[in-house]
């Protein structure tokens, strides 16, 4: 009985020997000094409406056979750079240059008749003048004169019908020069080509795609802005425009041509936006276009204040107890040196303003 009662009053001494103080002191958090805090604020930031689009060359040309043939040469790729009047690709001229040389056989056939019929019309008329004369002293009989005239009026027709056939000779040669002119496909503008869809050897047909060429000078950002937002989209008005292949370059564009007609699978309509000359300009790329709707209230923070953990991104929220805990947080669109925040956050909340690298969930933090 007195071993129990011993064991008892040892157990009792030993709880009250763990005291309170030391039990708060084991389970008192990390202290981090010389923190620097921030409040979230909410302000007003640029209202923007962003339209996604695809930069296109001003000018782009198809460039299509007009005569059958098989294609004998092509003279360019995909990238080379042209200029106008350049011959890229050629169709077989045999049968265009014999139509050119029968049409000019046929002129110049038609040339010497021309000479044959105003010969005999000038004889003819000249005759005709003496037998005026001569029929005046009634020294020829009216027969006579009658079959000299008779000569003279045919002389004239056939002269007549002979300049008919020389202009449709002529207009056949011109005919033939064109048709023999399809023969060379030849660049409308300086530009480069983009696409090539045959090779030497390929049928052509009237009509049939060859090649695709692309003016290198000017480019603009084609994009659909729907119906319900066309109220901020005016033609003339400059355009923030962001290319995705090249995030960090600011591009100032000018809307130039609303096309009036709305798209109606989509509702939307298409909006052309003239870009400034850039050598990094393609046709394909993406880019977006921000429309201005004025200005809302939005929650901001400093970039330096929010972590990344993986695709997630969060903040140090420091509570009254001066502990810091890690918040996820959903942020919008870059404005200047600050993230807007879209969920996750309330204004005037103290956040650690430039965490780093370091851990600071669960901590005791020092305001420097």
């Amino acid at each position: 009985m007195k071993k129990l009662l011993l064991l008892s009053l040892g157990v009792i001494f030993a709880a009250a020997g763990c005291s309170p103080e030391k039990t708060a002191s084991a389970a008192a958090p990390e202290t981090v000094h010389n923190v620097a805090l921030v409040k979230a604020i909410e302000t007003e930031v640029p209202d923007v409406l962003p339209a996604i689009g695809t930069v296109r060359a001003s000018e782009t040309a198809q460039l299509s056979a007009q005569m059958m043939g098989n294609v004998t040469s092509m003279n360019v790729r995909e990238g080379d750079t042209v200029s106008q009047g350049q011959v890229l690709a050629t169709i077989d001229p045999s049968q265009a240059q014999a139509g050119l040389e029968r049409a000019q056989a046929a002129f110049s056939a038609a040339q010497h008749e021309l000479a044959a019929a105003q010969s005999e019309r000038t004889l003819a008329e000249s005759t005709l003048k003496r037998y005026d004369t001569l029929f005046e002293r009634k020294s020829v009989s009216p027969q006579e004169y009658d079959e000299v005239k008779a000569r003279f009026q045919n002389a004239a027709a056939r002269t007549e019908a002979a300049q008919a056939g020389q202009s449709q000779a002529r207009a056949a040669v011109t005919q033939a020069q064109t048709a023999f002119g399809y023969t060379k496909i030849r660049a409308p503008f300086n530009g480069v080509v983009t696409e090539r869809k045959v090779d030497p050897g390929a049928l052509a047909a009237p009509g049939m795609s060859l090649l695709t060429v692309e003016s290198t000078g000017r480019y603009r950002l084609e994009v659909n802005v729907d119906e319900a937002s066309l109220r901020f989209v005016k033609e003339g008005q400059v355009v923030p425009v962001a290319l995705d292949a090249y995030p960090d370059k600011q591009i100032s564009g000018k809307l130039a041509q609303i096309v009036p007609a709305a798209d109606p699978a989509s509702r939307t309509f298409l909006v052309k936006i003239e870009l400034p000359h850039d050598t990094v300009l393609r046709s394909g790329l993406s880019g977006r276009a921000n429309f201005s709707r004025g200005e809302r209230p939005s929650l901001v923070l400093p970039k330096t204040a929010v972590v990344e953990r993986g695709a997630l991104k969060g903040v140090y929220v420091v509570g009254a107890d001066q502990v810091a805990s890690l918040r996820y947080v959903t942020v919008g669109d870059t404005i200047g040196d600050r993230f807007e925040v879209l969920s996750g956050l309330t204004a005037q909340e103290s956040i650690v303003l430039s965490p780093g690298d370091r851990e600071l969930g669960g901590k005791r933090v020092e305001v420097q």
